[in-house]
């Protein structure tokens, strides 16, 4: 090969090398472009969805009418319109009992005797006190009558008879102290009757034939007699809700025992005065009882009939917001933006917030505000998801229910 031929061909593999080593040079700058790129499309992408997740979702509702009268549900609890503990006046043992638990009496009827042998000795004793007491009474008078009888012939002094005077006097007072003895003792021996004191029914009985009965007034009651035929029941009424509550509403009661079965209340009395630890007034209805259906002692649940107010507008409990901003909603604008709305509450319904003052009809409340959001943070607004109808049952199965 000549020396031209050998330069020609080492400046072509040379040119060669140089256009391989531009490619190379060429595709790896695509390569780091095209890496470059998707690593700063993927940051986009992810600072956008970092940005969308840190808005946040909620749901939105409108206030609404305050609708129909509400009903104001409260517990209770029911009492004997008249209710009294039977104690004995006497000591001694009981002797016998007429009448049980559940018993209807009828005033004066005789409950229990009791026998009491210390006071039938007392009185006996008091009876022969009284007899000499009077004996005694009558010699002084006749003594005082035959003095003052001589004192006409000079034959006893002035003195002399009025001492007799006096002691026919003092006589006297012996006799009417002995008889007025004999008649408490007569009285405390009628107490070994124990009678009922107004018609009703025995709800307690606390003793039993041959039990010491303990006259002092610290024993322990022997029976209870409640009027129950009337019954009281009584109410802790918050205060918000007492102008609305006056004596002579009426209001409707049911019980555990008797599901579905109502009865009507009347309010009589007020305590006028609100607890200050529970924030209350206790309330005073009573109930006729005729059938004997409903039990002193017993819980009630008191509904109230509240006046309807056509201007105040519902919204959830859940809705509201207590901090050091006072008690406020939260609302949506136009721009999605959140905005606080202080507000007052006219009546507290347990589910649902009467609103008094602070809200329009054409508000956005945001039904339970996640934590943390702030005056005028952007949100995303869900749309609350439609109830299910609920599935329809077969029509045999209606027939037979």
């Amino acid at each position: 090969m000549s020396p031209d031929s050998t330069v020609t061909a080492s400046a072509a593999s040379h040119r060669g090398l140089k256009v391989t080593g531009i490619a190379a040079a060429v595709v790896a700058a695509l390569v780091v472009f095209a890496g470059v790129s998707s690593r700063a499309s993927g940051n986009a992408r992810l600072k956008e969805w970092t940005d969308a997740q840190a808005v946040p979702s909620v749901s939105v509702v409108a206030p609404v009418s305050g609708g129909d009268a509400s009903t104001l549900a409260l517990p209770g609890r029911i009492e004997a319109y008249a209710r009294a503990p039977i104690h004995a006046r006497v000591s001694g043992y009981l002797k016998s009992w007429k009448v049980d638990i559940g018993t209807p009496v009828k005033a004066g009827q005789l409950l229990a005797e009791i026998e009491a042998p210390d006071v039938e000795q007392q009185l006996l004793q008091a009876k022969a006190d009284l007899a000499s007491a009077e004996a005694n009474a009558a010699l002084a008078a006749t003594t005082a009558k035959r003095w003052q009888s001589m004192l006409g012939s000079d034959s006893v002094s002035q003195q002399e008879v009025d001492e007799k005077n006096g002691d026919l006097d003092a006589k006297r007072a012996l006799a009417k102290a002995a008889r007025a003895n004999v008649e408490r003792l007569q009285a405390t021996e009628n107490f070994t009757r124990i009678v009922a004191p107004f018609d009703g029914v025995i709800t307690a009985r606390e003793t039993d034939v041959g039990a010491l009965i303990n006259g002092a007034g610290t024993g322990a009651e022997l029976f209870v007699v409640s009027d129950t035929s009337r019954l009281r029941v009584y109410v802790n009424l918050p205060q918000s809700y007492a102008a609305s509550i006056r004596p002579g509403a009426t209001a409707s009661i049911d019980v555990p025992e008797r599901a579905g079965t109502r009865y009507e209340a009347k309010v009589e009395a007020f305590s006028q005065a609100v607890n200050a630890a529970t924030g209350t007034t206790l309330v005073q209805l009573s109930v006729d009882n005729p059938n004997g259906e409903l039990m002193p002692g017993g819980y009630a649940n008191v509904s109230f009939a509240l006046p309807h107010d056509g201007d105040a507008l519902r919204i959830p409990a859940s809705a509201l917001i207590f901090d050091q901003g006072g008690l406020r909603v939260a609302t949506v604008d136009g721009d999605k933006k959140v905005v606080f709305k202080p507000i007052t509450i006219a009546r507290d319904m347990g589910k649902t917030i009467e609103v008094a003052t602070g809200l329009a009809a054409a508000d956005r409340i945001i039904e339970t505000p996640p934590d943390g959001v702030a005056a005028g943070d952007v949100v995303h607004i869900v749309e609350a998801a439609a109830p299910k109808a609920a599935p329809q049952k077969p029509a045999v199965a209606e027939a037979n229910k």
